[in-house]
């Protein structure tokens, strides 16, 4: 039931249209890619399913395969009308809306949700930060993101591509990457590979607020990755009080990227 390439350019070119390079539309246009997305995605009858950035369609409609309920966001207002053609039928509730800027507790009713999503690289890593600081009630997100990207959502201390989104998104839920994805399923082919990154809510936030604020915990992360191949005792100058290293039981000759959410914790507890 999902778009093929001849299927999503048909589409494409009946409504007089081609995708928007400053909204960073890649369509994908392998019914293969998008059922292991929606598979991976673990949803089913009885969930419901934001998907964001729908496109034309495609997961959409491996989506609907699952049984679950779908509602489907989409920016581009050139879009809404085949999309709508393709997913209304189905049943899906189609949204026009930024996703930075929509009113989920409407689009939601209150419900609990799961998002999945093919996110440009431009918009990704502050959709997925804001949604987790913001909606409680999204439990659980499948992004397709740029590789980089979504090694750095999953990234853990000492990987090259730890860094403070990383910190941010372990605060609030876990991340891992669950597969890879190439360039020869989009429409146009980007010249980048992509990551499918499982993002599951914590029950509760990481370190405890109480024993150390969440302001006070990533503004020692900020300053710290400022300048991050430099020690801490150079990155943290401005930063630090009189023994800070000792009380956090933290070397000052460690580097940022080696630091874990509770070493981090620590520094902010003791300064």
């Amino acid at each position: 039931m999902t778009h093929t390439r001849t299927d999503l350019v048909a589409l494409l070119d009946a409504h007089g249209l081609k995708p928007a390079r400053a909204l960073g539309q890649n369509f994908v246009v392998d019914p293969n890619t998008v059922r292991r997305i929606a598979r991976l995605a673990q949803v089913g009858p009885g969930d419901l399913v934001l998907e964001i950035g729908a496109g034309l369609g495609s997961l959409t409609l491996a989506l609907v395969e699952t049984g679950a309920e779908i509602q489907a966001m989409e920016i581009d207002r050139y879009l809404l009308g085949p999309l709508r053609s393709v997913v209304e039928p189905h049943g899906v509730v189609v949204h026009h809306a930024d996703a930075l800027h929509a009113d989920y507790g409407e689009i939601l009713g209150g419900r609990e949700a799961v998002v999945v999503a093919n996110l440009p690289y431009n918009v990704a890593t502050p959709l997925v930060l804001q949604i987790l600081e913001t909606q409680p009630l999204i439990r659980r997100m499948l992004v397709m993101v740029q590789k980089e990207v979504g090694e750095r959502f999953a990234a853990q201390a000492g990987d090259e591509a730890y860094g403070a989104a990383s910190l941010r998104v372990q605060y609030f839920a876990e991340a891992r990457v669950v597969g890879k994805v190439g360039p020869s399923v989009f429409l146009p082919r980007p010249n980048v590979d992509s990551a499918l990154v499982s993002i599951v809510r914590r029950e509760r936030v990481r370190v405890d607020p109480t024993l150390v604020s969440e302001a006070a915990l990533f503004e020692v992360i900020r300053t710290s990755f400022g300048q991050r191949r430099k020690m801490l005792r150079r990155s943290l100058a401005g930063w630090v009080t009189e023994g800070v290293f000792e009380r956090a039981g933290v070397a000052e000759t460690r580097r940022p990227e080696e630091l874990t959410l509770e070493e981090f914790a620590r520094l902010a507890a003791a300064r």
